[in-house]
């Protein structure tokens, strides 16, 4: 099953510093890796920003998704990446091999360039960066992680395989692109304004995710996805001017607070939804 996840570049409109900004970004990091997500997709609501948009949104995030042994060499010091010491850790399991620091282990890497004829620069445990081929059948490009089979250190030799990495990427696309994406899945708009989701209901929609995965969208502190697609509550299941989704869900169907915040929604939208039989 492939899970991605959608939530605005308006996600911390309501932080007061840039300290809380980033400390609510930890969270949505690490609801993303509770529930094994493959894609965080960070999409414009321009209307919505205040201080910090979608460029922060998505730095602080892919930051997050970095293996804490590559972070500082990838990132080195930014502006955006200020108060990252208060993100929670992530704690994603690591890759192992036969040895998981010797001669056939499996790592992880992040390409910081692509080049001509395939080959690509990537970032990995070895001591330098190393250009390796990329397979034939991976699409990859900068900022992109890859497993990384290492069968020699001195001298190195290494290879990317076309095998899944533990985590998720980070990206910044249009509803429209994500929910076209032949692996979309159910699409899933999260919304108090939607249908109910029951213990009755929860065993069909859940077995159909899990057969066909699932692509979930959320709204941002006190401004849903209606109203970020601009379209009326009524119309919201089939926006004339805007992305459809397959069904419009809410998952705290009592939900008790005014105001429900986006890493809260994660947590409770997904934990119904990614249940197996």
């Amino acid at each position: 099953m492939t899970l991605t996840v959608l939530v605005p570049s308006s996600l911390v409109r309501e932080a007061e510093d840039k300290r809380e900004a980033t400390r609510k970004l930890g969270y949505v990091a690490r609801a993303a890796t509770v529930f094994r997500a493959d894609r965080l997709v960070v999409f414009p609501d321009r209307e919505g920003e205040r201080r910090w948009g979608g460029e922060f949104v998505a730095t602080v995030l892919r930051y997050a998704a970095t293996p804490p042994h590559l972070r500082k060499e990838l990132w080195g010091r930014r502006d955006e990446l200020e108060y990252v010491g208060v993100l929670p850790p992530l704690r994603v399991p690591s890759m192992t091999g036969s040895e998981s620091d010797g001669s056939g282990s499996l790592t992880q890497g992040i390409v910081t360039e692509v080049g001509p004829d395939g080959r690509v620069r990537v970032n990995c445990e070895l001591q330098h960066p190393v250009s390796l081929l990329a397979p034939p059948s991976m699409e990859v490009e900068e900022g992109t992680r890859v497993a990384i089979r290492i069968s020699s250190r001195e001298p190195v030799r290494a290879r990317i395989v076309d095998e899944p990495v533990p985590g998720f990427d980070v990206s910044r696309t249009d509803l429209e692109e994500a929910l076209g994406r032949a692996d979309a899945g159910v699409a899933i708009a999260t919304s108090r304004h939607g249908e109910a989701l029951t213990t009755s209901w929860l065993p069909q929609l859940a077995s159909r995710i899990e057969r066909e995965g699932a692509t979930v969208a959320f709204g941002s502190p006190g401004r849903g996805l209606p109203a970020i697609l601009g379209v009326d509550v009524e119309d919201a299941v089939e926006p004339a001017d805007g992305p459809g989704f397959d069904l419009w869900l809410n998952t705290i169907p009592r939900q008790g607070s005014e105001v429900v915040r986006t890493e809260e929604a994660m947590f409770a939208s997904l934990s119904p939804l990614t249940l197996t039989e």
